[in-house]
């Protein structure tokens, strides 16, 4: 018979928790480079990707935390 003691749950479910606030960390940090090195592209670089300079601020403006 195994016993599950609330210390171990705790350390569990906190674990979990740490796991995913690093994963949104990590997520907000790509956000946030890929839009500054978006909105460092040259205007032949926006055309060979097929942007135009309005749809590049849109998204550079936005926070690093919104999608």
């Amino acid at each position: 018979m195994s016993i599950c003691t609330d210390h171990t749950m705790t350390n569990h479910h906190a674990s979990g928790v740490l796991a995913q606030i690093a994963e949104t960390v990590l997520l907000w940090r790509q956000r946030h480079h890929e839009r500054d090195s978006l909105a460092h592209l040259s205007e032949r670089d926006l055309h060979d990707v097929g942007l135009s300079w309005s749809d590049v601020m849109v998204e550079a403006e936005k926070p690093f935390w919104r999608a």
